[in-house]
Protein backbone atom coordinates (compact mmCIF):
# COMPACT_ATOMS: atom_id res chain seq x y z
CA UNK A 1 0.00 0.00 0.00
CA UNK A 2 1.44 3.36 -0.88
CA UNK A 3 1.90 6.05 1.72
CA UNK A 4 -0.83 8.04 0.00
CA UNK A 5 -3.28 5.18 0.12
CA UNK A 6 -2.90 4.14 3.72
CA UNK A 7 -3.00 5.45 7.22
CA UNK A 8 0.23 5.65 9.14
CA UNK A 9 1.60 2.33 10.37
CA UNK A 10 0.57 3.38 13.89
CA UNK A 11 -3.00 4.18 12.80
CA UNK A 12 -3.18 0.93 10.82
CA UNK A 13 -2.20 -1.07 13.85
CA UNK A 14 -4.51 0.79 16.22
CA UNK A 15 -7.40 -0.11 13.94
CA UNK A 16 -6.26 -3.70 13.58
CA UNK A 17 -5.88 -4.07 17.34
CA UNK A 18 -9.53 -3.14 17.80
CA UNK A 19 -10.46 -5.71 15.18
CA UNK A 20 -8.40 -8.43 16.81
CA UNK A 21 -10.44 -8.17 19.97
CA UNK A 22 -7.81 -6.50 22.11
CA UNK A 23 -10.43 -4.15 23.53
CA UNK A 24 -12.87 -6.87 24.40
CA UNK A 25 -12.21 -9.51 26.99
CA UNK A 26 -15.96 -10.28 27.39
CA UNK A 27 -15.34 -11.54 30.86
CA UNK A 28 -13.55 -14.60 29.46
CA UNK A 29 -10.46 -15.13 31.55
CA UNK A 30 -7.41 -16.79 30.07
CA UNK A 31 -8.42 -19.98 31.84
CA UNK A 32 -12.07 -20.90 31.81
CA UNK A 33 -12.12 -23.47 34.54
CA UNK A 34 -10.00 -26.51 35.05
CA UNK A 35 -10.96 -30.16 34.67
CA UNK A 36 -8.81 -32.48 36.73
CA UNK A 37 -5.02 -32.58 36.91
CA UNK A 38 -2.97 -30.20 34.81
CA UNK A 39 -1.57 -32.07 31.78
CA UNK A 40 2.19 -32.38 31.31
CA UNK A 41 3.84 -32.99 27.95
CA UNK A 42 7.52 -33.79 27.40
CA UNK A 43 8.71 -31.66 24.47
CA UNK A 44 12.09 -32.10 22.83
CA UNK A 45 13.38 -29.21 24.96
CA UNK A 46 11.79 -30.21 28.25
CA UNK A 47 8.46 -30.84 30.03
CA UNK A 48 5.63 -28.27 30.05
CA UNK A 49 2.49 -28.13 32.17
CA UNK A 50 -0.71 -26.86 30.56
CA UNK A 51 -4.31 -26.51 31.68
CA UNK A 52 -7.45 -28.48 30.91
CA UNK A 53 -10.34 -26.08 30.33
CA UNK A 54 -13.82 -27.31 29.44
CA UNK A 55 -12.37 -30.45 27.92
CA UNK A 56 -9.60 -28.72 25.94
CA UNK A 57 -5.92 -28.92 26.85
CA UNK A 58 -4.27 -25.50 26.53
CA UNK A 59 -0.53 -24.87 26.68
CA UNK A 60 0.33 -21.17 26.66
CA UNK A 61 3.70 -19.49 26.52
CA UNK A 62 5.75 -22.52 25.44
CA UNK A 63 9.27 -21.39 24.58
CA UNK A 64 10.42 -22.53 21.14
CA UNK A 65 13.50 -20.33 20.73
CA UNK A 66 16.34 -18.92 22.81
CA UNK A 67 15.94 -15.27 23.83
CA UNK A 68 17.01 -13.32 20.68
CA UNK A 69 18.85 -10.69 22.69
CA UNK A 70 22.43 -9.51 23.18
CA UNK A 71 24.73 -11.18 20.66
CA UNK A 72 21.70 -12.95 19.09
CA UNK A 73 19.95 -9.66 18.28
CA UNK A 74 19.05 -9.44 14.56
CA UNK A 75 20.43 -12.94 13.98
CA UNK A 76 18.61 -16.15 13.02
CA UNK A 77 16.83 -17.74 15.97
CA UNK A 78 18.42 -20.53 17.98
CA UNK A 79 16.74 -23.41 19.82
CA UNK A 80 16.32 -22.79 23.54
CA UNK A 81 18.54 -24.37 26.13
CA UNK A 82 16.90 -27.62 27.28
CA UNK A 83 15.31 -27.83 30.71
CA UNK A 84 14.53 -30.71 33.03
CA UNK A 85 12.14 -29.12 35.54
CA UNK A 86 8.50 -28.85 34.46
CA UNK A 87 7.86 -25.39 33.03
CA UNK A 88 4.43 -23.89 33.62
CA UNK A 89 2.48 -23.18 30.41
CA UNK A 90 -0.57 -21.57 31.96
CA UNK A 91 -0.14 -17.99 30.71
CA UNK A 92 0.69 -16.44 27.37
CA UNK A 93 4.35 -15.62 26.83
CA UNK A 94 5.61 -12.17 25.98
CA UNK A 95 4.62 -10.69 22.66
CA UNK A 96 7.16 -8.91 20.50
CA UNK A 97 8.31 -5.48 21.56
CA UNK A 98 5.89 -2.94 20.08
CA UNK A 99 3.92 0.19 20.81
CA UNK A 100 1.54 -0.97 23.55
CA UNK A 101 -1.27 1.42 22.68
CA UNK A 102 -4.61 1.54 24.50
CA UNK A 103 -6.00 -1.48 22.68
CA UNK A 104 -3.78 -4.35 23.83
CA UNK A 105 -5.09 -6.43 26.73
CA UNK A 106 -3.81 -5.22 30.07
CA UNK A 107 -2.22 -8.62 30.68
CA UNK A 108 -0.19 -8.51 27.46
CA UNK A 109 3.56 -8.19 28.01
CA UNK A 110 5.91 -6.93 25.29
CA UNK A 111 9.58 -7.90 25.20
CA UNK A 112 12.50 -8.48 22.87
CA UNK A 113 12.42 -12.00 24.34
CA UNK A 114 9.24 -13.18 22.60
CA UNK A 115 9.75 -16.61 21.02
CA UNK A 116 6.74 -18.35 22.54
CA UNK A 117 3.87 -20.35 21.10
CA UNK A 118 0.52 -21.67 22.29
CA UNK A 119 -1.20 -25.02 21.69
CA UNK A 120 -4.85 -26.03 22.05
CA UNK A 121 -5.78 -29.69 21.62
CA UNK A 122 -8.64 -32.00 22.50
CA UNK A 123 -6.42 -34.95 23.28
CA UNK A 124 -2.88 -35.87 24.24
CA UNK A 125 -3.00 -39.15 22.36
CA UNK A 126 -1.98 -40.72 19.06
CA UNK A 127 -5.00 -39.73 16.95
CA UNK A 128 -2.96 -37.54 14.57
CA UNK A 129 -5.34 -34.61 14.33
CA UNK A 130 -4.75 -32.00 11.61
CA UNK A 131 -2.68 -29.05 12.79
CA UNK A 132 -3.29 -25.36 12.07
CA UNK A 133 -0.58 -22.78 12.76
CA UNK A 134 -1.91 -19.23 13.14
CA UNK A 135 0.14 -16.16 12.23
CA UNK A 136 -1.34 -12.95 13.62
CA UNK A 137 -1.72 -9.72 11.69
CA UNK A 138 -0.19 -6.37 12.45
CA UNK A 139 1.66 -5.18 9.33
CA UNK A 140 4.91 -6.83 10.54
CA UNK A 141 5.00 -4.16 13.26
CA UNK A 142 2.54 -5.13 16.00
CA UNK A 143 0.16 -7.85 17.16
CA UNK A 144 0.20 -10.91 19.41
CA UNK A 145 -0.95 -14.51 19.28
CA UNK A 146 -2.68 -14.40 22.67
CA UNK A 147 -5.53 -12.00 21.91
CA UNK A 148 -9.11 -13.18 22.52
CA UNK A 149 -10.11 -13.41 18.88
CA UNK A 150 -7.35 -15.98 18.35
CA UNK A 151 -8.19 -18.41 21.16
CA UNK A 152 -7.97 -21.92 19.75
CA UNK A 153 -10.47 -23.81 21.89
CA UNK A 154 -13.15 -23.99 19.16
CA UNK A 155 -10.70 -25.45 16.66
CA UNK A 156 -9.60 -27.98 19.27
CA UNK A 157 -13.18 -29.09 19.95
CA UNK A 158 -13.64 -29.61 16.22
CA UNK A 159 -10.69 -31.96 15.96
CA UNK A 160 -7.84 -29.58 15.06
CA UNK A 161 -4.68 -28.90 17.05
CA UNK A 162 -4.32 -25.11 16.96
CA UNK A 163 -0.90 -23.51 17.36
CA UNK A 164 -0.38 -19.74 17.49
CA UNK A 165 3.01 -18.05 17.36
CA UNK A 166 4.71 -14.92 18.68
CA UNK A 167 7.87 -13.85 16.88
CA UNK A 168 10.08 -10.79 16.42
CA UNK A 169 8.47 -7.80 14.72
CA UNK A 170 9.37 -4.36 13.39
CA UNK A 171 13.00 -3.27 13.86
CA UNK A 172 13.84 -6.38 15.90
CA UNK A 173 12.50 -8.83 13.34
CA UNK A 174 13.29 -7.17 10.05
CA UNK A 175 16.47 -5.07 10.13
CA UNK A 176 18.67 -6.08 7.22
CA UNK A 177 22.19 -5.06 8.12
CA UNK A 178 24.61 -4.20 5.28
CA UNK A 179 27.10 -6.73 3.94
CA UNK A 180 29.81 -5.15 6.08
CA UNK A 181 28.34 -7.02 9.04
CA UNK A 182 29.39 -10.36 7.56
CA UNK A 183 27.64 -13.66 6.77
CA UNK A 184 26.09 -14.08 10.23
CA UNK A 185 23.73 -11.21 9.35
CA UNK A 186 23.02 -12.12 5.71
CA UNK A 187 19.38 -12.89 6.57
CA UNK A 188 18.88 -10.44 9.44
CA UNK A 189 16.06 -8.81 7.45
CA UNK A 190 14.16 -12.08 7.73
CA UNK A 191 14.82 -12.82 11.42
CA UNK A 192 11.13 -12.64 12.34
CA UNK A 193 10.19 -14.96 9.49
CA UNK A 194 12.97 -17.36 10.45
CA UNK A 195 11.43 -17.34 13.94
CA UNK A 196 8.26 -18.71 12.36
CA UNK A 197 10.28 -21.34 10.51
CA UNK A 198 11.79 -22.38 13.84
CA UNK A 199 8.26 -22.59 15.31
CA UNK A 200 7.22 -24.81 12.40
CA UNK A 201 10.24 -27.01 13.07
CA UNK A 202 9.07 -27.20 16.69
CA UNK A 203 5.66 -28.30 15.43
CA UNK A 204 7.23 -30.99 13.26
CA UNK A 205 9.26 -32.33 16.18
CA UNK A 206 6.66 -32.05 18.95
CA UNK A 207 3.08 -31.82 17.76
CA UNK A 208 2.48 -35.59 17.77
CA UNK A 209 2.89 -35.41 21.57
CA UNK A 210 -0.04 -32.98 21.61
CA UNK A 211 -2.27 -35.25 19.54
CA UNK A 212 -1.43 -33.66 16.20
CA UNK A 213 -0.22 -34.93 12.84
CA UNK A 214 3.12 -33.38 11.78
CA UNK A 215 2.38 -34.49 8.23
CA UNK A 216 -0.83 -32.44 8.01
CA UNK A 217 -0.02 -28.84 8.91
CA UNK A 218 -1.95 -25.83 7.61
CA UNK A 219 -0.46 -22.36 7.95
CA UNK A 220 -2.94 -19.48 8.01
CA UNK A 221 -2.95 -15.79 8.73
CA UNK A 222 -4.77 -12.52 8.14
CA UNK A 223 -3.52 -9.12 6.94
CA UNK A 224 0.18 -9.01 7.89
CA UNK A 225 -0.30 -12.65 8.91
CA UNK A 226 -1.52 -13.43 5.40
CA UNK A 227 1.61 -11.77 4.08
CA UNK A 228 3.65 -14.01 6.40
CA UNK A 229 1.92 -17.05 4.91
CA UNK A 230 2.70 -15.72 1.43
CA UNK A 231 6.37 -15.34 2.35
CA UNK A 232 6.59 -18.82 3.84
CA UNK A 233 5.31 -20.15 0.53
CA UNK A 234 8.46 -18.68 -1.02
CA UNK A 235 11.02 -19.48 1.70
CA UNK A 236 13.37 -22.37 1.09
CA UNK A 237 13.87 -23.24 4.80
CA UNK A 238 10.10 -23.69 5.21
CA UNK A 239 9.91 -26.37 2.53
CA UNK A 240 8.13 -29.47 3.83
CA UNK A 241 7.11 -27.91 7.14
CA UNK A 242 3.49 -27.28 6.06
CA UNK A 243 1.07 -28.90 3.65
CA UNK A 244 -1.79 -26.42 3.13
CA UNK A 245 -2.07 -22.64 3.29
CA UNK A 246 -4.78 -20.02 3.90
CA UNK A 247 -4.27 -16.33 3.12
CA UNK A 248 -6.89 -13.95 4.52
CA UNK A 249 -6.77 -10.35 3.28
CA UNK A 250 -2.99 -10.33 3.02
CA UNK A 251 -1.68 -11.60 -0.30
CA UNK A 252 2.02 -10.83 -0.54
CA UNK A 253 3.45 -11.03 -4.04
CA UNK A 254 6.84 -9.54 -3.26
CA UNK A 255 9.10 -8.40 -0.42
CA UNK A 256 11.33 -5.42 0.27
CA UNK A 257 14.28 -5.23 -2.15
CA UNK A 258 17.61 -6.04 -0.56
CA UNK A 259 19.21 -2.76 -1.58
CA UNK A 260 16.53 -0.73 0.20
CA UNK A 261 16.56 -3.02 3.23
CA UNK A 262 20.33 -2.67 3.58
CA UNK A 263 20.08 1.09 3.20
CA UNK A 264 17.50 1.12 5.99
CA UNK A 265 19.65 -1.14 8.18
CA UNK A 266 22.63 1.12 7.66
CA UNK A 267 20.49 4.14 8.53
CA UNK A 268 19.50 2.43 11.78
CA UNK A 269 23.05 1.66 12.91
CA UNK A 270 24.08 5.18 11.93
CA UNK A 271 21.25 6.56 14.05
CA UNK A 272 22.42 4.35 16.92
CA UNK A 273 26.06 5.41 16.43
CA UNK A 274 27.09 1.77 16.02
CA UNK A 275 29.98 1.16 13.63
CA UNK A 276 29.63 -1.53 10.92
CA UNK A 277 30.44 -4.96 12.29
CA UNK A 278 30.58 -3.92 15.94
CA UNK A 279 28.50 -6.77 17.34
CA UNK A 280 29.30 -5.96 20.95
CA UNK A 281 28.18 -2.36 20.57
CA UNK A 282 24.96 -3.42 18.86
CA UNK A 283 24.26 -5.96 21.60
CA UNK A 284 24.78 -3.32 24.27
CA UNK A 285 22.22 -0.82 22.95
CA UNK A 286 19.07 -0.65 25.08
CA UNK A 287 16.09 -2.27 23.33
CA UNK A 288 13.89 0.80 23.81
CA UNK A 289 16.52 2.97 22.17
CA UNK A 290 16.51 0.70 19.15
CA UNK A 291 12.72 0.67 19.05
CA UNK A 292 12.54 4.45 19.31
CA UNK A 293 15.06 4.89 16.48
CA UNK A 294 12.83 3.32 13.82
CA UNK A 295 11.23 6.49 12.51
CA UNK A 296 14.52 8.35 12.16
CA UNK A 297 16.00 5.44 10.20
CA UNK A 298 12.96 5.16 7.93
CA UNK A 299 13.09 8.88 7.24
CA UNK A 300 16.80 8.66 6.34
CA UNK A 301 16.16 5.80 3.90
CA UNK A 302 12.87 6.98 2.41
CA UNK A 303 14.46 7.96 -0.88
CA UNK A 304 15.31 4.30 -1.52
CA UNK A 305 11.87 2.90 -0.64
CA UNK A 306 9.64 1.07 -3.10
CA UNK A 307 5.88 1.36 -3.33
CA UNK A 308 3.74 -1.69 -2.64
CA UNK A 309 1.93 -3.74 0.01
CA UNK A 310 4.09 -3.89 3.14
CA UNK A 311 7.45 -3.63 1.37
CA UNK A 312 8.75 -0.42 2.94
CA UNK A 313 9.94 0.20 6.48
CA UNK A 314 11.08 -2.61 8.77
CA UNK A 315 9.48 -5.52 6.93
CA UNK A 316 10.82 -8.80 5.49
CA UNK A 317 13.28 -8.40 2.65
CA UNK A 318 14.76 -10.58 -0.07
CA UNK A 319 18.11 -12.05 1.00
CA UNK A 320 18.75 -14.26 -2.03
CA UNK A 321 19.04 -17.28 0.23
CA UNK A 322 16.21 -18.00 2.68
CA UNK A 323 13.95 -15.87 0.48
CA UNK A 324 15.50 -16.08 -3.00
CA UNK A 325 12.99 -13.65 -4.55
CA UNK A 326 9.47 -12.38 -4.01
CA UNK A 327 7.28 -15.37 -3.09
CA UNK A 328 4.98 -14.88 -6.08
CA UNK A 329 7.12 -12.65 -8.29
CA UNK A 330 7.17 -13.70 -11.04
CA UNK A 331 5.39 -16.88 -9.96
CA UNK A 332 5.03 -19.53 -7.26
CA UNK A 333 8.09 -21.50 -6.22
CA UNK A 334 8.14 -25.11 -7.49
CA UNK A 335 8.41 -26.63 -4.03
CA UNK A 336 4.81 -25.61 -3.18
CA UNK A 337 3.30 -27.27 -6.27
CA UNK A 338 1.40 -29.76 -4.09
CA UNK A 339 0.19 -27.24 -1.47
CA UNK A 340 -3.55 -26.43 -1.73
CA UNK A 341 -4.44 -22.78 -1.16
CA UNK A 342 -7.53 -21.06 0.25
CA UNK A 343 -7.42 -17.31 -0.33
CA UNK A 344 -9.82 -14.40 -0.10
CA UNK A 345 -10.71 -10.93 1.11
CA UNK A 346 -13.54 -9.00 2.69
CA UNK A 347 -15.75 -6.88 0.45
CA UNK A 348 -15.12 -3.55 2.21
CA UNK A 349 -11.59 -3.98 3.59
CA UNK A 350 -10.56 -0.34 3.74
CA UNK A 351 -13.49 0.93 5.78
CA UNK A 352 -11.50 -0.12 8.86
CA UNK A 353 -8.87 2.47 7.97
CA UNK A 354 -10.81 5.13 6.08
CA UNK A 355 -14.48 5.16 7.05
CA UNK A 356 -13.97 7.53 9.99
CA UNK A 357 -11.85 9.95 7.98
CA UNK A 358 -13.36 13.44 7.41
CA UNK A 359 -11.64 13.45 4.02
CA UNK A 360 -13.70 10.42 3.02
CA UNK A 361 -16.93 11.85 4.42
CA UNK A 362 -16.34 15.05 2.45
CA UNK A 363 -14.96 13.40 -0.67
CA UNK A 364 -16.01 14.90 -4.01
CA UNK A 365 -16.24 13.29 -7.43
CA UNK A 366 -13.08 15.17 -8.34
CA UNK A 367 -11.36 13.78 -5.26
CA UNK A 368 -12.37 10.21 -6.16
CA UNK A 369 -11.14 10.64 -9.72
CA UNK A 370 -7.85 12.03 -8.42
CA UNK A 371 -7.49 8.92 -6.23
CA UNK A 372 -8.09 6.75 -9.29
CA UNK A 373 -5.39 8.61 -11.23
CA UNK A 374 -2.91 8.21 -8.38
CA UNK A 375 -3.67 4.50 -8.04
CA UNK A 376 -3.82 3.64 -11.75
CA UNK A 377 -2.29 6.49 -13.78
CA UNK A 378 -2.59 4.81 -17.19
CA UNK A 379 -6.14 3.47 -16.84
CA UNK A 380 -7.85 5.76 -14.33
CA UNK A 381 -10.93 6.43 -16.48
CA UNK A 382 -11.64 2.74 -17.03
CA UNK A 383 -11.12 1.90 -13.37
CA UNK A 384 -13.32 4.79 -12.18
CA UNK A 385 -16.10 3.77 -14.57
CA UNK A 386 -15.89 0.13 -13.48
CA UNK A 387 -16.05 1.13 -9.82
CA UNK A 388 -19.14 3.26 -10.41
CA UNK A 389 -20.79 0.38 -12.27
CA UNK A 390 -19.89 -2.08 -9.50
CA UNK A 391 -21.21 0.22 -6.76
CA UNK A 392 -24.29 2.02 -8.12
CA UNK A 393 -25.38 4.89 -5.92
CA UNK A 394 -22.13 4.95 -3.93
CA UNK A 395 -20.83 8.28 -2.70
CA UNK A 396 -17.42 9.52 -3.85
CA UNK A 397 -15.99 8.58 -0.45
CA UNK A 398 -17.44 5.08 -0.71
CA UNK A 399 -16.00 4.75 -4.20
CA UNK A 400 -12.58 5.80 -2.89
CA UNK A 401 -12.82 3.12 -0.19
CA UNK A 402 -13.78 0.55 -2.83
CA UNK A 403 -10.84 1.67 -4.98
CA UNK A 404 -8.34 1.30 -2.15
CA UNK A 405 -9.88 -2.05 -1.12
CA UNK A 406 -9.34 -3.37 -4.62
CA UNK A 407 -5.84 -1.97 -4.97
CA UNK A 408 -4.55 -2.89 -1.53
CA UNK A 409 -6.15 -6.29 -0.92
CA UNK A 410 -8.40 -7.76 -3.58
CA UNK A 411 -6.48 -7.56 -6.84
CA UNK A 412 -3.27 -8.92 -5.29
CA UNK A 413 -5.24 -11.88 -3.93
CA UNK A 414 -6.59 -12.57 -7.42
CA UNK A 415 -3.10 -12.24 -8.90
CA UNK A 416 -1.57 -14.56 -6.32
CA UNK A 417 -4.32 -17.14 -6.98
CA UNK A 418 -3.71 -16.88 -10.73
CA UNK A 419 -0.01 -17.52 -10.28
CA UNK A 420 -0.64 -20.44 -7.93
CA UNK A 421 -3.07 -21.96 -10.46
CA UNK A 422 -0.13 -22.75 -12.74
CA UNK A 423 0.64 -25.58 -10.30
CA UNK A 424 -1.45 -28.75 -9.89
CA UNK A 425 -2.64 -28.21 -6.30
CA UNK A 426 -6.15 -26.74 -6.02
CA UNK A 427 -7.00 -23.14 -5.18
CA UNK A 428 -10.21 -21.95 -3.55
CA UNK A 429 -11.32 -18.30 -3.49
CA UNK A 430 -13.74 -16.57 -1.12
CA UNK A 431 -15.12 -13.14 -0.33
CA UNK A 432 -16.73 -12.21 3.00
CA UNK A 433 -19.72 -9.86 2.55
CA UNK A 434 -21.45 -9.78 5.96
CA UNK A 435 -21.83 -6.09 6.79
CA UNK A 436 -24.14 -5.75 9.78
CA UNK A 437 -21.70 -4.70 12.50
CA UNK A 438 -22.94 -1.60 14.36
CA UNK A 439 -19.37 -0.50 15.14
CA UNK A 440 -18.43 2.95 13.90
CA UNK A 441 -22.09 3.75 13.37
CA UNK A 442 -22.46 0.90 10.90
CA UNK A 443 -19.81 2.34 8.57
CA UNK A 444 -17.48 -0.65 8.83
CA UNK A 445 -19.62 -2.94 6.69
CA UNK A 446 -17.56 -6.00 5.61
CA UNK A 447 -14.35 -4.45 6.93
CA UNK A 448 -10.80 -5.68 7.16
CA UNK A 449 -10.54 -8.25 10.00
CA UNK A 450 -14.32 -8.63 10.31
CA UNK A 451 -14.08 -12.33 9.45
CA UNK A 452 -11.53 -13.22 12.12
CA UNK A 453 -13.88 -14.23 14.91
CA UNK A 454 -16.06 -16.10 12.42
CA UNK A 455 -13.04 -18.19 11.39
CA UNK A 456 -12.06 -18.89 15.01
CA UNK A 457 -15.61 -19.24 16.34
CA UNK A 458 -14.77 -16.59 18.93
CA UNK A 459 -17.44 -14.03 18.08
CA UNK A 460 -18.58 -13.97 21.72
CA UNK A 461 -15.11 -12.65 22.65
CA UNK A 462 -15.43 -9.62 20.39
CA UNK A 463 -19.08 -8.55 20.41
CA UNK A 464 -17.97 -4.92 20.54
CA UNK A 465 -16.66 -5.31 16.99
CA UNK A 466 -19.17 -7.70 15.40
CA UNK A 467 -22.22 -6.53 17.33
CA UNK A 468 -25.20 -8.30 18.96
CA UNK A 469 -27.70 -10.73 17.51
CA UNK A 470 -27.34 -14.05 15.77
CA UNK A 471 -25.64 -12.76 12.60
CA UNK A 472 -22.08 -13.27 13.84
CA UNK A 473 -22.97 -16.73 15.15
CA UNK A 474 -24.51 -17.67 11.80
CA UNK A 475 -21.38 -16.46 10.02
CA UNK A 476 -19.13 -18.45 12.37
CA UNK A 477 -21.28 -21.53 11.73
CA UNK A 478 -20.32 -21.30 8.05
CA UNK A 479 -16.74 -20.05 8.01
CA UNK A 480 -15.23 -21.92 10.96
CA UNK A 481 -16.26 -25.40 9.68
CA UNK A 482 -14.94 -24.53 6.21
CA UNK A 483 -11.51 -23.73 7.65
CA UNK A 484 -11.63 -26.96 9.69
CA UNK A 485 -12.58 -28.96 6.59
CA UNK A 486 -9.72 -27.42 4.62
CA UNK A 487 -7.26 -28.34 7.37
CA UNK A 488 -8.56 -31.90 7.45
CA UNK A 489 -8.86 -32.60 3.72
CA UNK A 490 -7.44 -29.72 1.68
CA UNK A 491 -10.99 -28.89 0.55
CA UNK A 492 -13.18 -26.29 2.36
CA UNK A 493 -16.47 -27.82 1.27
CA UNK A 494 -18.93 -28.56 4.08
CA UNK A 495 -22.45 -29.98 4.04
CA UNK A 496 -24.00 -26.63 5.00
CA UNK A 497 -22.38 -24.59 2.22
CA UNK A 498 -23.40 -24.46 -1.44
CA UNK A 499 -21.23 -26.49 -3.78
CA UNK A 500 -17.87 -24.71 -3.79
CA UNK A 501 -15.88 -25.42 -6.98
CA UNK A 502 -12.14 -24.93 -7.26
CA UNK A 503 -11.04 -21.58 -8.58
CA UNK A 504 -9.97 -21.50 -12.21
CA UNK A 505 -9.39 -18.91 -14.91
CA UNK A 506 -12.41 -19.98 -16.92
CA UNK A 507 -15.15 -19.34 -14.35
CA UNK A 508 -13.33 -17.83 -11.33
CA UNK A 509 -15.95 -19.29 -8.99
CA UNK A 510 -15.84 -17.63 -5.59
CA UNK A 511 -17.66 -18.41 -2.34
CA UNK A 512 -19.46 -15.28 -1.15
CA UNK A 513 -19.84 -15.73 2.60
CA UNK A 514 -22.93 -14.06 4.05
CA UNK A 515 -25.94 -15.05 6.10
CA UNK A 516 -27.02 -16.91 2.97
CA UNK A 517 -23.78 -17.81 1.27
CA UNK A 518 -23.58 -18.35 -2.46
CA UNK A 519 -21.05 -19.04 -5.20
CA UNK A 520 -20.51 -16.33 -7.81
CA UNK A 521 -18.49 -16.54 -11.01
CA UNK A 522 -15.89 -13.80 -11.41
CA UNK A 523 -17.34 -11.28 -8.92
CA UNK A 524 -16.73 -7.70 -10.08
CA UNK A 525 -15.15 -9.09 -13.21
CA UNK A 526 -15.44 -5.80 -15.11
CA UNK A 527 -13.43 -4.07 -12.39
CA UNK A 528 -10.85 -6.86 -12.39
CA UNK A 529 -10.42 -6.52 -16.14
CA UNK A 530 -10.22 -2.73 -15.94
CA UNK A 531 -7.44 -2.95 -13.36
CA UNK A 532 -5.73 -5.63 -15.38
CA UNK A 533 -6.05 -8.61 -13.06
Amino acid sequence: MTKKARLSRREWMTSAAVASGALIMSGRALAAGTDGAAPIVQTNHGPVRGRTEDGVHAFRGVRYGAPPVGALRFRPPQPPNPWTQVQDAGAFGSAAMQSPGPDAPKTEVHSEDCLFLNVWTAGLDAKKRPVMVWLHGGAFAEGAAGRPTYYGDHFARDGVVLVSVNHRLNVFGFTQLPDSWGPAYKSSGLAGMLDIVLALQWVKANIARFGGDPNNVTIFGESGGGAKVSLLLGMAPAKGLFHRAIIQSGAGLDAAPRAYAQTLGGALTETLNVKPGDVAALAAVDAKTIFDSQKAAIDKAKGAASKGFLIDGFVPSIDGQALPRGPFTPGAQPWISDVPLLIGTNRDEMTLFLAASPDIANQTNEGFEKSAREAYPTKADQVAAALRAAHPGASPGELTIALQTAKTFWIDSVTLAERKLKQPAPVWMYRMDWDQSPALGGKLKAAHAMELSFVFGTQENIRYFVGPGDGPTRMAAQMHPAWVAFAKTGNPQTATLPTWPRYDLAKRQTMIFNLDSRVESDPQGDLRRAIGG
